[in-house]
């Protein structure tokens, strides 16, 4: 339950709702317990005395009383739904954002469906604890110790029969509260395998239809969703047992009162609009005792999701701005990796293998070898997506680790592999990295990435709405609004991570064309697997096995043996002599 008052410095903002809420369930509980009083009145003195003017009186106080209650009631929900509705957004906007300063080492280790999960469903289970649950509890708490105060008051041997099932009653709900927090963070866990099924399904939904796995997926979600139900129906099982257990100890109360408060009346030792009154304070007390089972089990979720939540806001970032960080002014593009190694949390080999360059600014470096050499994590290094495991990475002679994160990466465009487009205009897209870019720039971007044309020809142009993820463009369309996306920041490095690999042969020779004449006072990197690719570029590095095994100009390459001839051979030489 350590995880809920975690929660207290979301809640403090609005201390002033708070008390007027805890103000409002004050004054509520005052008049609940005024009404018993009321009625041992109405019994003794009306009734006993046949004084009708007192009983006129009392009927329009309780009256009163009833409307007080209402409005009362109403402040009380409205605040406490207010608090809570307030605390779900800050709460759900913290995660988000704490998301986008994780690294992307974290993102790498962790299913995106449990991510979803966590700020969704555990924040609903926070929300509803702080909606309900919360002042439930403080209710019930108020509630049962004021109740009993005034029974002891009132009449101490009577109180004291009637707290004996109370004394039992809180040792059942206690334990069940010690239970119940961890089985609804295994049912938590499961609701996020569930969250990956669905995710993965849904975005790998061409792949399964075009390897008919569609009966295995089932398989694979039915096993997730029988993971879930047992979870649910464990917890189900728990508040079933200790439900009936409850209200047998609270009916117990009632029939202790009845039993030795009768034969008190019948000594003269009470009045009967005492014992009624004291059955009244009883049900009171009842009422949120019966409930405390069900609280306990909704503090129990709520719990469950804090702690998950609190595992992503716990995680600190592998990668963020030191203190006092350098904020990079324009750079020259100089790129230096000085004896680089590096090595994936949890692996047992390093990818990358004693990397030792000195890129000067304005050069367009190829990187190009087998798949799995180390192309892609070289060039992850340099935006610093991850730190090496030994060795420095410098920019302009800046150690990466020493820079502001942001005026970094806002001087590098990158188009990965795999171009990602939101669901929005194809002008945002463009426009993701430079928002306040002017039209006759993004215009311009998209013309240098060969992609002006056929946008033009979509339905509304550049206001077209692309599908999720761009599907409803071809890749290769996709690819080139990724270009005009990192062209648009006229960044000093620019990074292409295999970025023509999603375009007909027609296409990448346009767009290199345009790339190579934009390459011009910019520092490249280039990762491609076709040597038409890389054979213009001033520098191209060979890599296997995490190591730069060759390096040197096109020319320089093919003239002697190794990879980058073998590839050159396999590729090109043939068509040049068919040619």
């Amino acid at each position: 339950m350590r995880a809920l008052l975690r929660l207290s410095p979301f809640v403090r903002p609005y201390w002033k709702q708070v008390l007027l809420a805890a103000f409002s369930l004050l004054a509520l509980t005052a008049a609940n317990l005024w009404v018993p009083y009321l009625i041992q009145q109405v019994i003794d003195v009306g009734l006993a005395q046949r004084d009708r003017a007192y009983l006129t009186q009392a009927a329009w106080l309780i009256l009163g009383i009833g409307v007080a209650r209402a409005g009362l009631l109403f402040a009380r929900r409205y605040l406490t739904a207010w608090v809570a509705q307030r605390v779900t957004y800050d709460l759900r906007n913290r995660i988000y954002a704490h998301l986008q300063r994780l690294s992307i080492g974290f993102h790498d280790r962790t299913p995106s469906g449990q991510l979803i999960s966590r700020t969704i469903e555990d924040v609903r289970a926070v929300t509803n604890f702080l909606n309900g649950g919360l002042v439930e509890i403080l209710q019930m708490a108020l509630m049962f110790v004021a109740a009993l105060g005034v029974m002891f008051a009132a009449n101490p041997r009577l109180a004291l029969v009637a707290s004996l099932p109370l004394i039992p009653l809180v040792l059942v709900a206690t334990n069940f509260g010690q239970k119940v927090t961890h089985l609804f963070y295994r049912v938590d866990q499961s609701m996020g395998k569930i969250t990956v099924r669905v995710q993965e399904n849904v975005v790998g939904a061409a792949v399964v239809r075009a390897f008919a796995r569609e009966r295995y997926e089932i398989e694979r979600f039915e096993a997730s969703n029988r993971e879930l139900y047992d979870a649910r129906l464990t917890v189900i099982g728990q508040w079933a047992r200790v439900m009936p257990t409850t209200f047998w100890l609270i009916s117990v109360g009632t029939i202790l009162i009845l039993w030795f408060g009768g034969r008190m009346v019948l000594r003269g030792e009470t009045t009967l609009g005492e014992v009624v009154a004291f059955n009244s304070y009883f049900v009171l007390l009842g009422m949120p005792a019966r409930q405390l089972v069900w609280l306990v089990n909704m503090a129990g979720e709520a719990a469950a999701g804090a702690k998950r939540i609190f595992e992503v806001l716990d995680t600190e970032p592998d990668i963020q701005s030191p203190p006092r960080a350098l904020r990079l002014r324009p750079i020259q593009g100089r790129v230096t990796f000085e004896h680089v190694f590096f090595r994936y949390p949890g692996e047992s080999h390093d990818t990358l293998q004693d990397i030792h360059l000195d890129i000067p600014p304005n050069t367009v470096v190829a990187l190009i070898g087998p798949t799995g050499s180390g192309k892609t994590t070289l060039i992850s290094l340099i935006p610093r997506f991850y730190d090496p495991t030994r060795g420095r990475v410098l920019i302009d002679g800046h150690d990466l680790r020493t820079l502001d994160l942001t005026t970094l990466r806002r001087q590098i465009g990158m188009v990965l592999q795999t171009s990602l487009l939101f669901s929005t205009t194809i002008r945002e897209n463009i426009a993701y990295g430079r928002p306040d870019a002017t039209e006759e720039e993004i215009i311009a971007a998209a013309k240098a990435a060969q992609a002006h044309e056929f946008i033009m020809r979509m339905p509304q142009g550049y206001d077209t709405v692309v599908g999720e993820r761009g599907v409803t463009l071809s890749g290769g369309q996709r690819q080139r609004i990724a270009i005009a996306r990192a062209l648009l920041m006229d960044p000093r490095i620019l990074i292409l991570d295999d970025a023509t690999s999603s375009v007909d042969t027609e296409t990448e020779h346009l767009i290199l064309q345009a790339l190579f004449r934009l390459m011009q006072g910019r520092t490249t990197f280039i990762i491609a697997q076709r040597v038409a690719t890389v054979k213009h570029a001033d520098l191209i590095l060979v890599m296997d096995g995490g190591r730069i095994v060759q390096m040197g100009t096109h020319e320089e390459l093919i003239r002697h043996p190794g990879l980058y001839r073998e590839i050159y051979e396999l590729q090109l030489q043939p068509e040049e002599v068919q040619g």
